[in-house]
């Protein structure tokens, strides 16, 4: 069940109200690296997290904070909308400053939610889920965790220097320290679980003996004069899950050109492929 007081998780005030502003914020709502991602992420990742429940409810907890978030930005861009001009043919709306106004609005928070928040990124798009992340693997889920906080925490950076408005600077310098404590808590989950030895690679429960091993921790080189690759921690001494060496591989083709046959008749192909 999800409960509310109907009160906002931080203050969300707007002195100089910006639709422009209001537009980038929506990156922030229905982006890829925005709030309902990661909350319906968290959310689906919990609904199917099997073993120790305090894991369920590290990513329980945390969806229903990013829910908050999306109640946070949505305030922020209606109030960031207040102001904008209603008509094109508005006398306000043919003033060049108010007409730049209307230019950077997305017409789509007027035309579909009069003046209010959508679930969409910045340039209208619906944001669609497919870049929710729920793999019924918690080590796999807590890895993806950490790049969904970190792809956040930059985008709520550069809309925290878009903006001169005091009210909008606080609200974000809030979000970026929320995603400054997921990131950890994330790392800290993987570590609890045993960090990179004890869970890489993913899944750890498949036996590594049934690999194709010598590529297991091989760096490969494709470079087409057969030049060695740029070396890296990547590319030599123990491997991060501390269960191979790395090592460094001009890679040459192991298998031949494909050759698919003749196409069937009735396949609906050129009478030349068949």
């Amino acid at each position: 069940m999800f409960y509310t007081d109907n009160k906002l998780q931080y203050p969300v005030r707007v002195e100089t109200p910006n639709p422009l502003f209001a537009r980038a914020l929506q990156q922030a709502i229905g982006g890829v690296e925005g709030e309902v991602r990661v909350a319906m992420q968290y959310f689906f990742q919990a609904c199917g997290a099997r073993g120790n429940p305090k894991y369920r409810d590290l990513l329980m907890n945390t969806a229903a904070e990013e829910l908050g978030h999306i109640e946070m930005l949505a305030t922020a861009v209606a109030l960031n909308l207040e102001g904008a001009p209603l008509s094109m043919q508005e006398e306000a709306a043919g003033d060049p400053i108010n007409g730049a106004v209307l230019g950077g609005l997305n017409l789509k928070n007027l035309l579909s939610a009069g003046l209010s928040a959508m679930p969409v990124d910045s340039d209208g798009v619906p944001f669609d889920m497919s870049h929710i992340y729920a793999s019924g693997n918690i080590a796999a889920d807590m890895t993806a965790n950490v790049t969904a906080e970190a792809t956040g925490r930059t985008l709520a950076v550069r809309l925290y220097n878009m903006t001169n408005d005091p009210g909008m600077k606080d609200m974000l310098a809030y979000l970026i320290a929320r995603d400054t404590m997921h990131q950890n808590q994330f790392m800290a989950a993987l570590e609890d679980l045993g960090g990179a030895e004890g869970n890489f690679p993913i899944p750890n429960s498949f036996p590594q003996d049934m690999e194709a091993q010598e590529f297991s921790y091989a760096y490969l080189g494709f470079q087409a004069d057969g030049s060695e690759p740029a070396q890296g921690r990547w590319s030599q001494g123990t491997s991060m899950d501390g269960k191979g060496e790395f090592t460094t591989r001009v890679f040459q083709p192991l298998g031949e050109k494909p050759n698919l046959g003749k196409a069937k008749p009735k396949s609906g192909a050129q009478s030349q492929q068949i």
